[in-house]
């Protein structure tokens, strides 16, 4: 599988602890003998103002990471273009899905999964797009920025049972009819991390039901990664993911 990723990603933006060093290496570790890595160029000003506003673009220049959320950005959306004929990922630093049009919280300064699908819209690439975002916490900048726009359905699902988080995905993949399916791929609902749900097959699972929705409507799909903070089982549930995905 294609994924885009640049090495500035393994450098450290911010001082909490959720973001600490050494994350992304064992995504790289367990990946790396299937993946096909690809380096972005960072988000244009334009694409990222489609999304956010200025104000909040220069406060983020301010605080020393626009360059980085830029870079993220750029990742989501090549991981979106080529997701229109096949299966990508975006593997990226930092997040996104918490930044709002004017603001942010939670490690995130824009929204990666937002500049993407704008940009494709924009480009005239796509028409509708589906997000599902099965991070542990809700996303509420993607909804925040998309939900209005009128073109984009955005999952975010709840349950705390296992079998019926799985029976929700699916029903709701079921029942999308768009041109992208967007995952926004947090890995923090693991059993063995922050959420405590999940077993490591299940993501392997919803990538399977991600790429037989996306053959069902002959759409695209991408995935950008949001959260996962257990390292120990990280590298496995993003493959396991990806696994699923690339299942025909």
């Amino acid at each position: 599988m294609r994924v885009i990723m640049h090495p500035d990603f393994l450098e450290v933006y911010t001082n909490d602890p959720a973001a600490a060093p050494g994350r992304l290496e064992p995504i790289v570790e367990a990946i790396g003998g299937t993946a096909e890595f690809e380096e972005p160029l960072p988000a244009g000003w334009d694409d990222i103002e489609a999304v956010h506003t200025p104000r909040h673009m220069q406060r983020v220049e301010r605080e020393g990471v626009y360059r980085i959320s830029a870079l993220a950005a750029g990742a989501a959306m090549l991981a979106a273009e080529i997701g229109l004929s096949e299966p990508s990922f975006a593997l990226v630093r930092p997040p996104g899905h918490h930044a709002s049009a004017d603001s942010s919280w939670g490690f995130c300064y824009f929204n990666n999964m937002a500049v993407a699908l704008e940009h494709l819209r924009r480009e005239g690439r796509i028409q509708t797009a589906y997000v599902l975002d099965f991070d542990l916490h809700f996303g509420d900048g993607t909804v925040s920025i998309l939900k209005d726009k009128g073109y984009v359905a955005i999952h975010n699902p709840e349950s705390e049972n296992r079998m019926h988080y799985i029976r929700e995905v699916e029903r709701h993949l079921q029942a999308a009819q768009v041109d992208v399916i967007g995952v926004s791929a947090g890995f923090d609902n693991h059993i063995l991390d922050w959420g405590g749900l999940l077993q490591t097959e299940d993501y392997r699972t919803m990538g399977q039901l991600v790429r037989r929705a996306a053959d069902r409507m002959k759409a695209g799909c991408f995935a950008v990664l949001e959260g996962g903070y257990n390292r120990s089982v990280l590298g496995e549930s993003v493959l396991a993911f990806l696994n699923g995905l690339e299942s025909p």
